[in-house]
């Protein structure tokens, strides 16, 4: 059984322990039924975006769709286990009004900001009870915990679905720069809740250690992108690690700029800018 085979095979025992029928699962997932049978059954292929939702629905990551575990090596750094969310294909049952409570509260902290959105703004939008909040996350801080594990996973799974098929590191570090961008919809969304855990983090040392571990995971993926160009040939840098906290860094102050509405400060302009730190600094080695 090839790659391709395993993936179908993990899609259909993931749909088999779903408490909804395929068509439900199908509509869950924004794709058609029909495109999902043919998906299912090798006559189309699943995309990128449909990969991410399907493990977004299904509370697996795009990596174990892939690759069969979790942790298995791939063309990204793996999220610490504190940052990380691990796949349970035999808990959907149980595990699902969690997940709709936990995107629910996300869409809610990136929307409104974390001090604006109550336990009971949760419930209301969810159609449950306070209680039923509590129990899944007993605390407000808990809430914002599992958001910013969202924010990792999100990453995480998008990297995996566009980039395991990309075996040059130039072409995987400019895609990596374009999945980061803060254009309209998700992407702008997840910089809304990364710019709040900032500053949550800046105000309380208790959360340093799980914004530590959930940032290294994308500090590491530029690092060992940047080393597998050096290697390829394609990078003349002199310090992958310089270079890649230069990177970070302008892509988290470009993209700052950006969010609060600097003059000029455009998400075209932030790319511009990336571009030509890439090919100036990385690719030329200057």
């Amino acid at each position: 059984m090839d790659e391709t085979d395993q993936l179908r095979e993990r899609v259909r025992q993931l749909i088999q322990s779903m408490p909804v029928p395929q068509r439900e699962f199908a509509a869950a997932i924004g794709l058609d039924q029909t495109k999902l049978s043919k998906a299912l059954n090798g006559t189309r292929r699943f995309s990128p975006h449909e990969l991410v939702r399907v493990a977004e629905y299904s509370g697996v990551t795009v990596n174990w769709l892939l690759n069969g575990s979790d942790d298995a090596k791939t063309v990204t750094a793996v999220p610490a286990p504190a940052a990380g969310t691990a796949s349970d294909p035999g808990d959907l049952a149980h595990s699902e009004p969690r997940r709709r409570i936990l995107e629910t509260a996300w869409q809610l902290i990136a929307e409104r900001g974390y001090h604006r959105v109550r336990i009971a703004d949760i419930a209301q939008a969810c159609g449950t009870s306070t209680a039923a909040i509590h129990y899944h996350f007993p605390t407000k801080t808990e809430v914002l915990d599992e958001a910013l594990r969202r924010n990792v996973k999100l990453a995480f799974d998008r990297q995996v679905a566009e980039l395991h098929a990309v075996p040059g590191a130039h072409d995987r570090l400019l895609k990596l720069v374009e999945l980061q961008l803060p254009t309209e919809g998700l992407l702008r969304a997840e910089w809304s809740v990364w710019l709040q855990v900032w500053n949550e983090v800046a105000l309380d040392p208790r959360l340093r250690s799980l914004y530590t571990d959930s940032y290294d995971r994308w500090y590491q993926t530029i690092l060992m992108t940047i080393r597998t160009g050096q290697e390829q040939g394609v990078f003349r840098l002199a310090c992958p690690e310089a270079a890649t906290a230069q990177l970070t860094a302008l892509i988290d102050g470009l993209g700052i700029q950006v969010l609060t509405g600097r003059p000029g400060s455009t998400v075209g302009a932030m790319r511009a800018h990336l571009h030509d730190f890439i090919d100036r600094s990385i690719v030329q080695g200057a």
